[in-house]
């Protein structure tokens, strides 16, 4: 048995969460807190009500989450709202949410895990948002359909991509994972030749043929499993704590 509030300041202070900024609906940090205990963490990308019943009835007391459970701002806590909300009470299970100080964490984050795990070794910050760095990039002399592969080796889904640069090879990689594809633009700009992202607009696939640029679209929810999974793993390693992974794919 670990002591909630311990785990919550190591994450804290490692994730850098009171430093880092945000979307307004993030509400990064200890979201719903318990009795002060954790005997078992469980781990998801996104805190929806049909995670909450996976993550109760496996016995975690801890659930951490990259989608926290405000995105849409002040809701009423009515149906599926109510049921969620009083299922974790019940259940003393608390919720801890880390968006973009999870995204790009240099050892924990999105983007560094899914980099490494398409060979992307020597990897530069680029794309600031908010006065951070969002993505890495990094040459590489490979094809794109080889890329695409790695890729799809890495995140266990067939991914949709865009043909879109003109010359041989990948060029200069792009990695932000999630919901980033609306930046084809700023990453033509700041020379990026593939962009790896999760998803975008259908708009985006036009403008990036139209840009020249090749865009892997790997799925939100595939490009953006590997920080979670490895902060539950981490925490196992530090506290001895047994730790659960809770699969709900969106499909996207």
């Amino acid at each position: 048995m670990i002591e909630l509030k311990e785990i919550v300041n190591h994450l804290n202070r490692e994730l850098r969460i009171s430093e880092l900024p945000d979307y307004p609906g993030a509400l990064n940090g200890l979201q719903l807190e318990n009795d002060g205990s954790v005997t078992k963490v469980a781990a998801a990308v996104d805190a929806s009500l049909p995670v909450f019943k996976k993550a109760i009835a496996a016995g975690a007391d801890l659930l951490i989450v990259h989608h926290g459970m405000f995105w849409h701002g002040a809701q009423k806590l009515v149906g599926a709202q109510y049921e969620k909300i009083k299922l974790a009470i019940d259940a003393n299970m608390a919720v801890y949410s880390a968006h973009v100080p999870l995204d790009i964490h240099g050892e924990w984050g999105n983007n560094a895990l899914l980099a490494e795990k398409v060979g992307m070794l020597d990897v530069e910050k680029f794309h600031l948002w908010k006065g951070v760095m969002l993505g890495l990039k990094q040459k590489m002399d490979l094809s794109l359909d080889e890329l695409v592969g790695r890729v799809e080796k890495a995140t266990g889904v067939d991914v949709h991509y865009c043909h879109g640069r003109r010359a041989e090879g990948v060029g200069v990689v792009g990695v932000i994972t999630g919901g980033a594809g609306s930046e084809v633009q700023a990453m033509a700009d700041a020379g990026i030749d593939t962009f790896i992202t999760g998803e975008g607009p259908h708009w985006s696939y036009a403008l990036a043929e139209e840009l020249g640029v090749n865009v892997i679209y790997g799925g939100h929810y595939a490009t953006e499993t590997f920080g979670v999974l490895k902060l539950i793993e981490h925490l196992e390693m530090k506290y001895s704590i047994c730790n659960h992974f809770v699969h709900h794919p969106t499909g996207l």
